[in-house]
């Protein structure tokens, strides 16, 4: 099971969570003027550097010029790129040219947001261009998809993790307490943590003991209770 922890801004934050068996490094690269955790494409390549194998850095864009990703991907050189616009911000035909342009050694998260079952066509459109589809929550007066810290019907992310060929990181309101429920209903190939474990008195600092207890929640349910996941 695939654990993936948003959005790191410090390379002790870093450090830390890799230690403590985080798979995927996110961040987000690019100044938005949306969240603190924002940080410029210099800032970003310094943490995706320390990123180590068998983890991988994943670097978060909202925008929605493909030229534009392309530069942030060469100037900060992450593993994976994952696009969190509007789930039709970019289309699928548009996604397809983007992979063209990048190195094949990038790979490409598509984030889907969760809200009926018309996200279940999107995600199997999308599928077609995207290397990981991440299933998250939309809230309409929120731009982009994700970072809410709110659930989302499970049942739709299940239905697409039965449908799509490609692996499915699950994300939404995740957090310790509902994280092994998640995963036995939805077999998702990962999991995704933003606002669960970030620091209480902060609305972006990463709190590495709540990384650690999130990591643990994971590990306890995938490798004690095993679960078919893709």
């Amino acid at each position: 099971m695939i654990i993936q922890i948003y959005a790191f801004t410090g390379i002790d934050e870093v450090h830390q969570a890799l230690a403590a068996g985080v798979d995927h490094i996110g961040f987000i690269a690019g100044k938005y003027g949306i969240v603190q955790a924002e940080l410029d494409f210099k800032q970003a390549a310094a943490l995706a550097r320390e990123v180590t194998k068998p983890a991988r850095s994943v670097a978060l864009t909202m925008s929605t010029e493909i030229d534009e990703i392309v530069r942030m991907t060469e100037t900060i050189q992450p593993d994976i790129v994952h696009i969190s616009s509007e789930t039709d911000a970019l289309c699928p035909d548009s996604m397809a040219t983007l992979r063209e342009k990048l190195h094949p050694s990038v790979k490409i998260i598509k984030a889907i947001g969760i809200s009926d079952h018309s996200s279940v066509t999107a995600a199997m459109e999308f599928s077609r261009s995207a290397d990981i589809l991440l299933l998250d929550t939309k809230i309409e007066h929120l731009p982009g998809v994700g970072a809410t810290g709110k659930t989302h019907d499970w049942g739709i992310s299940s239905e697409i993790v039965e449908k799509c060929m490609l692996p499915v990181i699950l994300a939404g309101g995740l957090n310790v307490k509902n994280v092994a429920a998640a995963i036995r209903k939805v077999k998702p190939w990962g999991v995704d943590s933003n606002t669960s474990t970030n620091r209480l008195d902060s609305l972006f600092a990463k709190d590495i003991q709540r990384i650690r207890e999130f990591v643990k929640a994971v590990r306890s349910i995938s490798d004690g209770d095993p679960v078919e996941s893709r």
